[in-house]
């Protein structure tokens, strides 16, 4: 005889519309949990209750209706809605094993299902574990009572997962044995399952579908439950998400998709899917809309238009809305943004209201740090994100240390003209006293550039702008002890190109880069002349397993166009360092004076290669690094200097913490044996 199924109401934990395709559906949390909740556990020392009978089946044609049961998890269990057609054969007796005695007697146990090895997938698994009275106190010492009532809810949960898969006839029979001879040791809690047959879906239909014109078709094809399907609610309600998103994405911004029903014929082990639609009507974008929140608004809806990758009358994308509201949250302007699609009232059109928070525009920051070639460092900066509208910075900052003093003024407009687009300006008084020169300049220069960052990470990135400067620098080059300052005039148009092949931006472990610089640049020092400063750079990623990174780096530069000693010498190629060849001190690589200070050169090459071996949140990195600078046009290879070291990496929420410790491998006089080096990121 047929049974009528009660209806299994999703949980209202888990979305049912608007979910990504393919996305996991989450697990219940531990609130979420059936067992216990509102039940009070009897006295355990108490005889136990008489089993419950299952309610008498009421008199059906063969159908019953139900709600398709939300699948993951199936925490919202009423014993009264879970019995099944096979309930009447399932008893508590005993499959095997030696007979137990209920002496009240605290005993540990292990759990052991039998029969669904062709049914149950990790998922599955995964499920029953996390929703497992059983699971829970596996390990723990239980009386019979407390294992017995347990074994009865995790039966329920067995039963409501399997009808998830579309196994609605499943028969599931326990039991608790003890070892033969022991009944005061661990007990063996176990399943018996025997599956049945899988039911099928004879009609699946999606009323109102027809409405969605001109997309029902398309629309349709997202949706992959087709007759002959199992009545598998994990897909069905993956379906559904995929159903929504793709409405979304189509030009229907008031979409609805309700709730799946499955009527379930038990006499052919078939059911009929019913999944009703609204789509809402079809539109197109039409105006921004800025609700102020404040006197003075933070975007105008021009602004808002330049950073939308939507213009109007383009068709509706939820997913272009999303992208709007991220790209106005990595502004930093707003403390929160709301963006809600409003019907034009046009028949055709829909607009976009956008309600914003300002977020507090002006901040003080400071640093302090010390570096090897560098000394002590102290700075400060105080900044205004939105000093010109919208969108225009300004950055006073100051520096102090034991080899560097700055002054500097920074203007930057982010989404200049267009998104991602950035336009910047600064004036900086600098004064440098390093072991390579030392410089007293003053510079103005701008750029405009296409900007990559950590939410947008780009395939593509360029800069181009100028540079004019006039500098006093100490002439370190030659091989005379005596030194001579020489004053400089310079000019340059600094542009670059950069490719991002990788998978992330600071922790990248597949992919490669490329990026090149040019800068030609005249120079007034006594006479007039010119050079062209070009650099090349490019690294590789390569995984090996789940937990180990094989990177390498190689850089290239020239200058061409003049003798090395006419160029300024912080204009000049140097190597050495954190970012360069570790092991070496800062700009320790290269020729050197009479005195043992690098002087710089006309040419670089560097290389660098590091197995990244991750541990959880924490990491080893070994490296071998090589470089060298030449007052030559290309570099020399035969005066490669080579370092090598271990790092240790911290992986944060917000990018690794590098401490890489190097030691120069052919050292000359002056080098240290040891370096350590600290910075965010890898080292490329």
């Amino acid at each position: 005889m047929p049974t009528r199924l009660m209806a299994q109401t999703p949980p209202p934990s888990l979305p049912t519309s608007n979910v990504a395709p393919g996305a996991a559906t989450p697990l219940a949390s531990q609130d979420d949990r059936m067992p216990d909740i509102g039940i009070d556990w009897p006295d355990m020392n108490a005889p136990l209750p008489p089993p419950e009978l299952p309610p008498p089946e009421p008199e059906s044609d063969g159908v019953s209706q139900a709600s398709v049961g939300e699948p993951a998890p199936p925490a919202l269990i009423n014993p009264a809605d879970v019995q099944s057609a096979s309930d009447e054969s399932q008893g508590d007796e005993p499959l095997a094993g030696e007979p137990i005695s209920d002496d009240g007697s605290e005993r540990r146990y292990g759990i052991e299902m039998i029969g669904i090895d062709d049914v149950a997938d990790a998922t599955f698994r995964s499920r029953f574990n996390e929703l497992s009275l059983l699971q829970e106190g596996k390990g723990k010492r239980a009386n019979l009572a407390q294992i017995n009532r347990r074994m009865k809810q995790d039966r329920q949960v067995l039963d409501r997962l399997l009808r998830a898969k579309g196994y609605y006839d499943a028969s599931i029979r326990q039991s608790i044995t003890a070892p033969p001879g022991d009944d005061k040791g661990k007990v063996t809690v176990r399943f018996e399952v025997i599956p049945g047959q899988l039911y099928t879906l004879s009609q699946v239909v999606l009323p109102g579908l027809d409405a969605a014109v001109p997309q029902a078709p398309k629309i349709r094809d997202a949706f992959p439950v087709y007759i002959g399907d199992p009545v598998n609610a994990d897909k069905i309600f993956d379906g559904k998400a995929q159903l929504a998103t793709t409405l979304g994405e189509s030009g229907f911004p008031f979409a609805r998709v309700d709730e799946p029903v499955v009527e379930i014929d038990h006499a052919v082990r078939q059911g009929e899917l019913s999944l009703p639609v609204v789509p809402g009507g079809y539109r197109t974008f039409g105006d921004i809309v800025i609700t102020r929140t404040g006197k003075r608004p933070i975007f105008s809806a021009r602004h808002l238009g330049r950073i939308a990758r939507f213009r109007r009358d383009d068709v509706y994308m939820a997913s272009d809305v999303e992208d709007l509201r991220r790209a106005i949250v990595t502004t930093g302007l707003v403390s929160s943004v709301t963006l809600k699609p409003v019907d034009a009232g046009d028949g055709e059109h829909v607009n976009l209201d956008v309600a914003l928070a300002p977020a507090p525009m002006r901040t003080i920051s400071g640093e302090a740090g010390f570096g090897t070639g560098e000394g002590y460092r102290v700075g400060a900066s105080w900044q205004h994100r939105n000093f010109f509208p919208p969108e225009g910075a300004i950055t006073v900052r100051g520096l102090v240390g034991t080899r560097e003093q700055l002054v500097g003024l920074t203007y930057r407009r982010n989404n200049y003209k267009r998104r991602d687009q950035v336009l910047t300006g600064a004036l900086v008084i600098q004064h440098q006293q390093l072991d390579a020169y030392s410089a007293k300049t003053a510079s103005i220069s701008g750029s405009l550039e296409r900007q990559t960052n950590l939410i947008f990470q780009k395939k593509w990135a360029w800069n181009f702008g100028f540079e004019l400067a006039a500098s006093q620098e100490r002439d370190v080059f030659g091989a005379r002890a005596a030194r001579s300052n020489r004053t400089y005039f310079i000019g340059a148009l600094p542009t670059g190109l950069t490719y991002d092949g990788t998978d992330d931006l600071l922790d990248p472990k597949s992919g490669f880069r490329l990026g090149g610089r040019l800068s030609p640049e005249i120079s007034l020092q006594g006479t007039t002349f010119g050079y062209a400063r070009a650099q090349v750079d490019g690294s590789a990623y390569l995984p090996m397993g789940e937990r180990v990174v094989v990177a390498g780096r190689v850089r290239a530069g020239s200058i061409f166009g003049s003798h090395v000693d006419r160029i300024a010498p912080s204009r000049r190629f140097y190597a050495g360092g954190g970012a360069s060849v570790r092991g070496y001190g800062y700009q320790a690589l290269g020729p050197r004076d009479a005195n043992n200070n690098p002087v710089g050169g006309k040419s670089l090459i560097e290389f660098s290669l590091e197995t990244r071996v991750r541990f959880g949140n924490f990491g080893l990195v070994p490296f071998v690094d090589a470089g060298n600078i030449s007052t030559r046009f290309l570099p020399r290879f035969n005066a490669m200097r080579f370092g090598a070291g271990m790092g240790g990496r911290y992986y944060s929420s917000f990018g690794p913490i590098r401490i890489d410790v190097g030691t120069p491998i052919n050292r000359r006089p002056g080098d240290e044996r040891v370096t350590v080096y600290v910075s965010l990121g890898q080292a490329f």
